[in-house]
């Protein structure tokens, strides 16, 4: 390929609505162009790249025995009614109407469809387990989208959906893919990490991302020398056995003018905020729920979402826990409420004589203790992970914070999509039961941007060999020049009769604006031909990741028969 016939619209200037550096390095580059806020064009350097990174997908989800579809882009409202989802994603789900009003989505999962399509075919024991995979484009009308092609309202993605007969024989695949995933992620050369997570709207019992870790990365992650390793949202927090001791009798409090602030009430009473009990409420699909935790601590809303199985979860307005409690949120505690499920978190229960807010404005009260003046229905664990835990698993070492990028994503689902859709198959007996099913989702954008954002310098974009848009670029500085041109077109005759993917930089600029776009796009392996090395016979040739001194001089044969071997042709 000739870069004077291709579309490469490098720039000389970072975008200066570009804020992470793999959307500015996508835009300078030339291989994206955004049209509006979120949504993205791919050039052809994008889109080979993307092209290349589906071909790795595709191979190893053969090898496991996926078989490919194309599932619809506009989904029907009703699939989304039966697993009560329609309401579930909120604003970020993009709805429109046919020319009869009947309503539609555009596609931001499938697990409906899948459902609905193996619900139709699939029918006995004999046709389990099946694997069905698909690269569709998927939306979501995200609030701020952000970091390029990272969090888009348009965006590529493989989407594969497994069906079992029973729960164990969904476990197995579920490692199945797992490993599969990791293939992945080597074949692309990316260094990666596994952590727990929390499975959203998409629902089931277990999950598990794969991330690349990266300071700007979106998602906060937790991790310990032990192995165990979550996002923040997903992370267990270690009960610690409170302190021993005499309980003292319990004693309302005048606390004036701390508008019921957690650091205006333990200032003004000269406590620790490990001492206090922060009473929230919440209305969780329609139904208050008091929420404690202590007084240091935040409640995690993934967490309380996921205890008391409900799709939405909100703090209440001032006039709600009014209603409910008679005096301002700021001075809610626990010892009276009534008419509301109470639920605290394991510290909470801990703390001996505690204080918290008497239900009463500007008064507290302390040495409150659990079980004798207060008690709730629930204890779990319903607070986020805060610096200096220590790890959940090995309870030795403290856990450490990073930040992370989502790449992949996969579910344990269970029968969250085939009770509700009635997807059933008959077993040897002739029984009917339902369908066991797990979901795994890779964003392909994602992957593209995340190769960036981990293989860069101030010059522009080092790409792994194995989705390099192309592997080598040739660069004649003077292509018009007959010499150079026939030694030119011999190694690029050469190279690409063995399939590689080789650009000749043609173009009739100077060798300072073909090295810097050379730099910029990250092709990894750079053939520069020049009239001066020529005359000794030889070419030019450098790897992107070495410095710009290190260059070594071989003849045309020797660098020809270097790049087979680099690429074991």
């Amino acid at each position: 390929m000739f870069f004077s016939k291709l579309l490469i619209p490098t720039l000389r200037e970072f975008p200066s609505d570009a804020d992470m550096i793999s959307a500015k390095l996508m835009i300078k580059s030339g291989m994206i162009r955004k049209l509006a806020s979120g949504i993205y064009e791919f050039l052809p350097l994008g889109l080979k790249v993307l092209r290349k990174i589906e071909n790795i997908i595709r191979h190893e989800m053969s090898v496991i025995g996926g078989q490919e579809i194309v599932l619809p882009l506009v989904f029907p409202k009703s699939l989304w009614i039966e697993t009560g989802r329609w309401d579930v994603y909120g604003k970020e789900l993009f709805r429109l109407k046919d020319r009869k009003c009947v309503e539609f989505c555009l596609a931001p999962t499938a697990e409906e469809v899948i459902v609905d399509l193996v619900r139709k075919d699939v029918k006995s024991y004999r046709q389990l387990p099946i694997m069905l995979y698909q690269f569709g484009t998927k939306f979501r009308d995200e609030i701020r989208p952000r970091f390029g092609v990272m969090r888009s309202r348009e965006f590529l993605m493989k989407d594969a959906y497994s069906f079992h007969v029973d729960e164990l024989d969904l476990k197995k695949y579920y490692q199945i893919m797992f490993d599969a995933y990791k293939n992945i992620f080597v074949k692309c050369g990316l260094k990666f990490c596994v952590v727990e997570s929390a499975s959203g709207p998409i629902g089931g019992s277990l999950s598990h991302e794969f991330m690349i870790l990266a300071d700007n990365g979106e998602t906060e992650v937790v991790w310990c020398k032990c192995g165990y390793s979550a996002t923040s949202e997903k992370a267990e927090c270690l009960r610690v056995e409170g302190c021993k001791g005499e309980l003292y009798t319990m004693e309302e409090i005048f606390t004036p003018n701390t508008g019921g602030a957690i650091e205006d009430v333990v200032k003004f009473l000269g406590l620790s905020p490990r001492k206090l009990v922060k009473t929230l409420i919440y209305v969780a699909d329609g139904n208050p729920v008091a929420v404690l935790v202590r007084g240091d601590h935040e409640v995690n809303e993934t967490k309380l979402q996921t205890l008391l199985k409900v799709n939405e979860i909100i703090l209440a307005d001032e006039q709600t826990v009014t209603s409910i409690i008679n005096t301002p949120i700021d001075f809610a505690g626990p010892v009276g409420l009534r008419n509301i499920n109470v639920i605290a978190d394991l510290s909470v229960v801990e703390i001996l004589n505690a204080i918290s807010g008497a239900n009463k404005k500007d008064y507290h009260v302390k040495n409150i203790n659990y079980k004798r003046d207060y008690d709730v229905n629930i204890v779990a664990d319903i607070r986020k992970v805060v610096s200096g835990e220590i790890c959940p698993r090995c309870k030795e070492e403290e856990l450490k914070f990073l930040r992370g990028i989502e790449i992949g994503h996969i579910f344990k689902l269970n029968t969250r999509y085939s009770k509700p859709m009635n997807a059933t198959y008959l077993d040897s007996r002739g029984k009917e039961n339902f369908i066991f099913m797990g979901c795994y989702g890779l964003g392909v954008t994602r992957i593209v941007a995340a190769a960036i954002e981990q293989s860069h310098d101030d010059s522009g974009i080092i790409w792994p060999d194995n989705i390099t848009p192309f592997e080598v670029l040739i660069v004649p500085l003077d292509y018009y020049d007959d010499r150079t041109k026939e030694v030119t077109e011999k190694i690029y005759r050469e190279l690409s009769s063995k399939g590689l993917d080789v650009l000749v930089d043609d173009r009739d600029e100077r060798p300072g604006v073909k090295f810097k776009d050379a730099d910029l796009i990250g092709i990894p392996y750079r053939i520069t031909i020049g009239k001066k090395n020529l005359t000794d016979g030889n070419v030019e040739f450098k790897t992107r990741r070495d410095s710009k001194s290190n260059v070594k001089l071989l003849k045309p044969e020797e660098v020809i028969s270097r790049v087979f071997k680099i690429f074991k042709k």
